[in-house]
């Protein structure tokens, strides 16, 4: 965006005092233009200077002349010309004086009113700049060559017949200034680079780079080129400059060469900056002046990759990158790759390819550090010799700072480590020193562009996510979003500290809502429908005035990476409660998508605040699923989302359903309490109870089986489910000595009703080194009973040596007792029977 963009988007009223001497109507033709040339950066008043603002005054009527050509107030236009013309063309830094007034007065405009200026204008301005001292700099070298060749060039030049007409004792003067000018476009470059890499660093939390090196190459090139020009001018005025002199030039002419030739070797690929183990990866470096000054070889010049620890490579920074690495700390293959320049798109890199880290040495950390912020880095050298000056360099470059896992279940915390140095680190520090605390403000910058980034959207957090975000953080409900902006957060508080109630850290929570929206919510999230960042509390307060039906989507604040519903119900006696479903994470997504759970649940009606579901969610339903039969003959099925609330035990259907059957008699699990609880096997499979305060709740998810005539029946979940409707299984317990073998799974794979009957309540789901390899559990059963036959065990408990008589005594008829109420904090959504335990079957211990 250019700086004329805005301008001419703001009131004429603003900008009527900068047009006095230079029309208003020619700025608008002059439009980008005008900003693209270095009005503010001609200062002086010598010779260079009156050059070049002529130059760019001549350039200036011959763009108006152009313009008035295809605009239809063509002689008006030509008229202000050529009164322009008349009055700047014996004094053209008048102009320039002028024009960077009006520059000066713009830029202060668009200040006052958005606090920054575009970072293309200031990208622009600094390019602007460095070409300019460029062209001081080379006519510099042309007034020194004059100097030393005054008869052949005053007859060829008139205007450096002038110059030559100055003392000899003007040449050291010159010559001197020259290289002080050197030194400060070389320090523009160098910084120019750094600006680089502190981009490319950025770019690791998702912000925008522009990686092409081709434009930082030919400003090396164009340094290099008048500092031979230079350099060989020093060397031939050696007479005229004296002994003493000569060497202290050539020694800080080296230098310009030397820190230039090593800050022009970069890595322009750079590795993962969390590397596991055991894993190729790959990286590329790339030597700028390589094409220019690489003095040919028969053999080909290497590099090698090296893995170096903070310690490493902070000293390697101390020593200016002259010192060479005594030993490297982790073993990488293939890691010498030979340097290679491509005439054709005159680039010189070395490329590596299939780079393995074998294993890594872990260094003595501080403190309570962990392994996973503990950063360390590759370090990629090379020796070369530079063909102008004989020179041989040994070229150095660190990469970004990388943390080495050896586990997946380590990577969430490594990105921690990495996400903070990005977002925080200083150009040119210290490796690898960053800032334990920093301001919510910038930390509010750093979360909004990963999850961009990550979730691969253009809609990114708002003020009030930032507000609910500050309160998680901060563990303060009471702060108002003004009073967290003057506050600073600590990296304890943002990846160390586990947060109040729960067992994870903030950045755990937040990168597993960033998981989620991008493998399932991405589409919802762009499209707005998800609120997302907002407390239980406030979805309380928005929608306890909503009318029944009224719901809104929220992210989980109490587990990871789950998603759910926020409704309104209305009992019968007109009072209304807000409810949330039981979170969904990606998996029960990945069954069915959050757009055909929402079309399933009837008494979702309104998204808050107040549109209709089907307009809102209506591109994201699935609008392939079969009714009838398949080519094949068979009869499609559909999975379908029901959820029975303590409230509503039988919500009305959506339009057009037919009502669910009645259910089957159902086996009462708690009955069989007073004999299992001698018999239930120990922890892990019967942990104490965890209380939660939601309101209870019970759901299933039926697999609706439709004919060819449209009617359709639930059928029962393969495995267990809160609502059996078949013969129930008989209970786990090893000492049931029946028939007929059965194979029975342990509480944690039932669904959530069914689990919280046995003793001590649901099984927390283990973390996978915990997990561990059971053998199921048989049982032996009688032959089938009748179909009109139900058990039911007594409330007297026998002794446990009668307990097999007891048993087969036991056959009782009568209808099942009703079911007893839950215990978990959400009403209960489950799929294919899973229930609470949402297990991944790929760690599921065996069964069958």
């Amino acid at each position: 965006m250019s700086l004329w963009s805005i301008v001419s988007h703001m009131p004429p009223e603003e900008f009527s005092g900068l047009f006095t001497e230079f029309p208003r109507s020619l700025r608008c033709v002059l439009a980008d233009w005008l900003e693209n040339q270095p009005w503010e950066f001609i200062n002086g008043s010598d010779a260079f200077c009156t050059s070049v603002a002529s130059g760019m005054l001549s350039a200036m009527l011959e763009k108006l002349r152009s313009a008035a050509s295809s605009d239809g107030q063509q002689c008006q236009i030509l008229q202000q010309v050529n009164g322009i013309e008349n009055m700047y063309r014996r004094d053209p830094l008048r102009l320039v004086s002028i024009l960077r007034a009006i520059l000066d007065g713009e830029k202060a405009a668009v200040l006052k009113r958005d606090h920054h200026l575009p970072l293309s204008f200031h990208r622009r301005q600094e390019e602007l700049k460095f070409n300019l001292g460029l062209q001081r700099l080379q006519h510099r070298v042309h007034r020194i060559q004059a100097l030393r060749d005054a008869p052949t060039a005053s007859l060829q030049d008139p205007q450096l017949k002038t110059e030559a007409k100055a003392p000899e004792s003007e040449l050291p003067t010159l010559i001197l200034e020259a290289v002080k000018e050197l030194e400060a476009a070389k320090q523009q470059v160098l910084k120019r680079i750094q600006i680089w890499k502190r981009q490319q660093q950025l770019a690791g939390n998702g912000a925008q780079f522009e990686e092409n090196l081709a434009p930082l190459q030919k400003r090396c090139e164009n340094l290099a080129e008048i500092h031979f020009q230079l350099h060989q001018q020093v060397m031939g005025a050696s007479a005229e400059l004296g002994a003493e002199l000569v060497p202290r030039l050539r020694e800080r002419l080296n230098e310009v060469l030397s820190s230039l030739v090593k800050s022009s070797f970069l890595v322009e690929k750079q590795p993962p900056q969390v590397l596991k183990t055991q894993t190729k990866f790959q990286a590329s470096v790339r030597f700028l002046l390589g094409p220019r000054l690489l003095k040919a070889s028969a053999k080909p010049y290497m590099v090698r990759a090296e893995m170096v620890t903070e310690k490493q490579a902070r000293e390697l920074a101390l020593s200016a990158y002259s010192s060479t690495l005594s030993e490297s700390t982790g073993e990488i293959m293939h890691n010498v790759v030979a340097l290679e320049t491509n005439p054709t798109s005159g680039t010189c890199c070395a490329n590596f390819k299939n780079v393995l880290l074998k294993k890594i040495k872990r260094c003595e950390r501080k403190g309570s550090e962990s392994v996973t912020e503990e950063k360390c880095a590759v370090l990629f050298s090379t020796s070369v010799a530079l063909t102008a000056s004989n020179l041989s360099i040994h070229l150095q470059v660190l990469s970004l700072p990388i943390v080495v896992i050896v586990h997946g279940n380590q990577d969430n915390n490594a990105k921690a480590t990495v996400l903070w140095d990005n977002a925080f680190s200083e150009i040119d520090r210290v490796p690898f020193v960053v800032a334990e605390r920093v301001p919510w403000d910038k930390m509010c910058d750093t979360l909004n562009l990963k999850f961009m980034a990550e979730v691969q959207t253009t809609k990114g957090l708002l003020r009030e996510h930032y507000f609910f975000l500050a309160q998680k953080i901060f563990n303060d409900y009471s702060a108002s979003l003004e009073d967290f902006q003057s506050r600073s957060v600590s990296w304890a508080q943002f990846n160390k500290e586990i947060l109040p109630g729960r067992g994870f850290t903030f950045w755990q929570w937040f990168d597993g809502v960033l998981d989620l929206t991008k493998r399932c919510l991405k589409s919802y999230w762009s499209d707005r429908l998800i609120i997302g960042f907002i407390s239980k509390q406030y979805v309380c307060k928005l929608l306890s005035t909503k009318p029944d039906g009224t719901f809104l989507l929220r992210f989980s604040d109490s587990e990871i990476g789950g998603v759910t519903i926020a409704h309104v119900i209305r009992g019968n006696d007109g009072t209304s409660q807000v409810e949330n479903i039981q979170p969904f994470s990606a998996k029960d997504l990945s069954i069915r998508s959050l757009g055909d759970r929402i079309r399933d649940l009837g008494q979702l009606r309104n998204l808050y605040p107040n549109t209709p579901k089907d307009q809102a969610f209506g591109s994201h339903y699935n609008t392939e699923e079969q009714t009838g039969k398949d080519g094949r003959g068979y009869v499609s099925t559909a999975i379908k989302m029901t959820v029975e609330s303590e409230r509503d035990q039988h919500p009305q259907g959506a339009a057009g359903t037919l009502p669910e059957a009645p259910p089957a008699p159902m086996f009462n699990l708690p009955m069989l309490q007073p004999v299992l609880s001698p018999m239930c096997p120990p922890a892990p499979f019967c942990p104490p109870p965890v209380p939660t305060g939601y309101p209870t709740g019970e759901s299933s998810v039926n697999v609706m089986v439709t004919s060819n005539l449209g009617s359709s029946f639930p059928s029962t979940s393969p495995m267990l489910s809160p609502s059996l409707a078949m013969d129930p299984p008989l209970p786990r317990c090893e000492d049931l000595a029946l028939r007929n073998p059965l194979t029975f799974m342990p509480n944690q794979y039932m669904t959530g009703e069914a689990s919280q009957m046995l003793s001590g309540g649901p099984s927390p789901e283990p973390r996978d080194e915990e997990m561990l390899e059971l053998a199921p559990l048989t049982l032996m059963v009688d032959p089938p009973l009748q179909s009109s036959q139900r058990w039911l065990p007594s409330m007297d408990q026998p002794p446990c040596s009668d307990l097999d008589q007891f048993l087969q005594e036991m056959s009782v008829e009568g209808p099942p007792f009703p079911p007893p109420p839950q215990h978990s904090g959400y009403p209960n959504a489950s799929c294919w029977g899973l229930g609470e335990s949402r297990w991944d079957d790929s760690i599921r211990p065996g069964h069958a």
